[in-house]
């Protein structure tokens, strides 16, 4: 038996950084939404109770360093399944760009695998699950749009943006997320307003969206990492409405409501990054 699962990868419309948890990580304010480039997985049952990983990339690991693998041993363990799965990975979301392709795919290995090993579980308890995985996970378990707080994994739904074009560029370096979150100064840093992205998305207000675009790690990748301003600058100097760096980098999206602007920013973006996508806001949730 084999089932086939999407992971759409997702950007935060806005992320502020509150502070500093004891355990390390920080407390999050963002509202995150998904959008239509999605890796593809398929998960097929395996009598003999292994774990099988096969990504076929050159930068994705294939044993427990893979949140997929991770999520499929964490349910395996909570519900003592005797069955095993073999997971196959097709990337489409580019590998560490901020677009949470690992988590999403962490979250889609949860809804498979519960319809696979007939768990009858709800997607608020794979999203409670995937917490022990990631601090994206659950809100990749449900997706749509969420306010998401704490970590990141405690989620308040919100409805859908307007729809929109999305244009992503993902210039060819790295980005350490640590290293980002580790140099982030609170104090200093220019906080984005998170109720005013909330009003504009409730209110349907495609305009106030673009305007409210806001994540304080920009402060700290952008100087680091000057191709991601050049890009930004870039999609500006075209006319998108509105353009921010997805997480902590180093992808930037661009929000467009004119299909011609975003073929004519992709265009525009191949002489910049190889790594570019055209795609749609998706919004909904699974």
């Amino acid at each position: 038996m084999t089932i086939t699962v999407k992971a759409p990868a997702k950007i935060n419309l806005v992320l502020d950084v509150t502070g500093k948890r004891p355990d390390g990580y920080h407390d999050v304010h963002m509202v995150m939404t998904t959008v239509d480039l999605s890796d593809r997985l398929e998960l097929s049952l395996l009598e003999g109770g292994e774990i099988r990983m096969n990504a076929q990339h050159a930068y994705v690991p294939n044993d427990e360093r893979n949140l997929a693998y991770k999520a499929a041993a964490v349910l395996k363990e909570r519900f003592q399944v005797k069955e095993g799965v073999e997971i196959f990975l097709e990337k489409h979301i580019p590998v560490a760009a901020g677009l949470a392709g690992g988590s999403s795919d962490a979250a889609a290995t949860l809804r498979g695998l519960n319809e696979l090993w007939k768990l009858g579980l709800s997607l608020e308890e794979l999203a409670e699950i995937g917490a022990e995985v990631g601090s994206d996970v659950p809100f990749c378990v449900m997706g749509g749009t969420a306010i998401a707080t704490s970590r990141g994994e405690v989620l308040e739904d919100l409805p859908a943006p307007p729809p929109c074009w999305v244009v992503l560029a993902k210039p060819s370096i790295g980005v350490s997320t640590a290293d980002v979150y580790g140099a982030l100064d609170l104090k200093t840093a220019q906080h984005p307003d998170v109720p005013k992205m909330i009003e504009a998305i409730k209110g349907q207000d495609f305009k106030g969206i673009c305007e409210g675009l806001g994540n304080i790690l920009e402060s700290v990748t952008l100087p680091m990492h000057p191709e991601v301003q050049q890009i930004k600058d870039f999609m500006a100097s075209c006319g998108a409405e509105g353009v921010l760096m997805s997480g902590s980098g180093p992808t930037v999206f661009a929000l467009t409501e004119h299909e011609n602007r975003a073929h004519r920013l992709y265009n525009g973006l191949r002489g910049f990054c190889n790594e570019v996508y055209v795609v749609r806001l998706i919004g909904e949730k699974h």
